[in-house]
């Protein structure tokens, strides 16, 4: 992406070899055939490839591929919902929430994957593979199978959330729990693919963002193309934040909206290598060993910091960073909502708090927060906030599991005191 290096498409690589830099999907627009209008009328289609949530923007995407070669579920089509009791909270006039949880197998992984894996067959490969904190490992796995391809997933050994590794093995995955964290395993995983020729579907893989950006591209359908000022994204690998910023670019310049909004990255200070580096003006990444209960951004080395950072620059973007205690409240907060989602999603409410009460961002702004993954995922984190078994956590929003005994009195009796503390 730095020194304008290219490479055919059919060519299986993932880093420059003149600048060492991840490489990006370059695309020749046809933009006479690229439309609002266009998008608009594939709304609610049954035709495939256009009823996915990512296909249906093929000429942004993939224009060139045969419809024949597309693996999609479909995915896509989530939901944006409109939360005032939220935005009330947060402190913002307007907020809407884009729930990527809502897709296939339970995150906005699925997007990129169609991409990954559509790719994968247009190499005719025969087994893909990535390192995962979980959500990677489980649409991998799926689109995988789905496509009769071999799937290999790469864990570490310890704090992966039950109902991604189960998804995973469920799947028919070759999974592979190694003594190491995530950014180890993403070293290994490339290593293991370079000499056993596999194919890697991380977000070093430029195929997987493009489908990342159809989160943005979706979303501003959703909202008639009216671009709000901010949108709000957890950040891990930061493969999200690179396609945000690519998406909004190239809709930019193909005339699609008329101007940028703000992208607002948000890490657990566990794992906190972007938001350091901003502190320091974006002059370089430190990697950090990542702790934190958002398991999904547990990453301290990410592979796409060059692209984040050059989102950051395309959008007069910020960074900041949220605790695991103002993450798990707000998680409960956005569950009680009946939306729900996983612990790093929440990172996009808490962040927005935290931005408005610094003033960042003003608190008469709309803002687009993205919920990256389902509330099962991590069931374990919600179940253990609610009893308040956390280590280092308080449960600020607890809703207590009852124990009654089998009689009429008992259970009216916590029904009448549920009423009078409501």
């Amino acid at each position: 992406m730095d020194c304008g290096q290219q490479y055919p498409v059919d060519r299986i690589i993932y880093v420059c070899e003149t600048c060492g830099g991840l490489l990006d999907v370059c695309h020749d627009f046809d933009a006479a055939r690229i439309s609002r209008e266009l998008f608009d009328q594939r709304l609610g289609s049954l035709q495939t490839p256009y009823r996915s949530g990512v296909w249906r923007y093929k000429e942004l995407v993939y224009p060139a591929v045969p419809d024949d070669q597309i693996v999609s579920r479909p995915e896509g089509n989530t939901n944006l919902y409109h939360s005032p009791t939220l935005a009330k909270w947060a402190g913002v006039k307007t907020l809407y929430l884009k729930h990527e949880g809502e897709n296939p197998t339970g995150s906005f992984k699925d997007r990129g994957m169609t991409g990954g894996l559509t790719q994968a067959r247009v190499l005719g490969v025969q087994r893909v593979a990535c390192a995962s904190t979980g959500n990677t490992s489980a649409s991998l796995a799926a689109y995988a199978a789905f496509a009769g391809i071999e799937g290999i997933v790469f864990f570490q050994n310890r704090q992966i959330a039950l109902g991604k590794l189960a998804q995973a093995v469920a799947y028919g995955a070759t999974c592979i729990q190694v003594n190491a964290d995530f950014d180890r395993n993403m070293t290994l995983v490339r290593e293991v693919a370079d000499t056993l020729g596999i194919y890697v579907l991380n977000s070093v893989n430029p195929f997987r963002l493009e489908g990342q950006k159809t989160i943005i591209i979706e979303t501003l359908q959703q909202l008639r193309w009216q671009v709000p000022d901010w949108i709000v994204v957890p950040g891990g690998n930061l493969g999200n934040s690179s396609a945000f910023g690519k998406a909004l670019h190239e809709l930019h310049e193909l005339g699609l909206i008329d101007r940028l909004p703000r992208l607002a990255i948000v890490q657990a200070e566990g794992a906190n290598p972007l938001y350091r580096s901003y502190e320091h003006g974006l002059n370089g990444l430190e990697p950090v060993h990542a702790e934190t209960i958002a398991t999904a951004i547990k990453i301290g080395n990410p592979v796409n910091y060059a692209k984040a950072v050059r989102a950051l620059r395309w959008t007069d973007g910020v960074v900041e960073q949220v605790s695991d205690q103002e993450i798990m409240d707000a998680k409960a907060l956005i569950d009680r909502q009946g939306i729900g989602c996983e612990p790093a999603s929440a990172c996009s409410l808490a962040g927005t708090a935290k931005l408005v009460s610094k003033g960042i961002i003003r608190q008469g702004e709309t803002v687009v927060g993205i919920l990256t993954g389902h509330i099962l995922k991590d069931p374990e984190a919600t179940i253990q906030y609610h009893s308040g078994t956390l280590a280092d956590i308080e449960s600020a929003y607890s809703n207590a599991l009852h124990q009654a005994e089998p009689s009429l009195e008992a259970i009216s009796q916590i029904l009448e005191t549920r009423q009078a503390v409501s």
